[in-house]
């Protein structure tokens, strides 16, 4: 496993927190998708286009190392590699889930992201 990371939070707040494990451009997208259950590498490229391969690794490693998601390596060839939620992760699924129905609410209401 991974090396978790050491954080320095500013505020104290608990929001901060969260959003420091969770608030990477794609981590919550790619929590979101985990909820489903197991995903490989390719299955993960195509649930998130806009993510560079580069990208998505990064923050699989990060999420990785916070103890988030668990990546196994399966000794094939060539190797095949699968993430999945830890239970810590899936503690995350009420607040990922809680985000997809704001954002579907937020979609619908048609405001749009210049202030007016």
């Amino acid at each position: 496993m991974a090396r978790a990371k050491r954080y320095d939070w500013r505020t104290g707040c608990s929001v901060e927190a969260t959003l420091s494990v969770i608030g990477g451009l794609w981590k919550a997208v790619i929590l979101f998708h985990l909820l489903d259950g197991k995903k490989r590498f390719g299955e993960l490229s195509r649930l998130v286009p806009g993510a560079t391969q580069r990208m998505l690794t990064l923050q699989l490693r990060e999420l990785e190392a916070d103890g988030v998601i668990l990546r196994t390596v399966f000794p094939e060839v060539p190797p095949r590699v699968e993430y999945e939620l830890t239970e810590f992760g899936r503690s995350l699924e009420p607040v990922l889930l809680t985000m997809r129905d704001w954002g579907e609410g937020f979609q619908e209401s048609g405001v749009s992201a210049v202030a007016r």
